[in-house]
């Protein structure tokens, strides 16, 4: 049987794994459904921890980048995303 991808984009408060998720999105390449970003009121896991234990695997981790003075409370884009997937037999 095919294997098919599908992925879960995690936004953390912060780079700690076990922190709490602030925003996600979610991408089916099973076909078996359609969600994208924040279609739900509370966040599918509360950390990726979570979502690891749960059998997805994270494949990208957000870059560390030195912070510079006097960008501390800047707040244009959300910094800690970690991608992860799973892989699903299709019929």
């Amino acid at each position: 049987m095919p294997l098919r991808q599908k992925l879960l984009v995690l936004y953390a408060h912060s780079p700690d794994l076990k922190s709490r998720v602030v925003s996600w999105a979610t991408y089916d390449g099973t076909g078996n459904s359609s969600p994208t970003s924040g279609d739900e009121d509370k966040p599918p896991y509360g950390s990726v921890v979570a979502a690891m234990e749960d059998g997805w695997r994270v494949i990208q981790f957000p870059q560390q980048s030195m912070a510079h003075p006097g960008m501390e409370y800047h707040t244009s884009y959300l910094r800690y995303e970690y991608i992860l997937e799973q892989l699903e037999e299709i019929d």
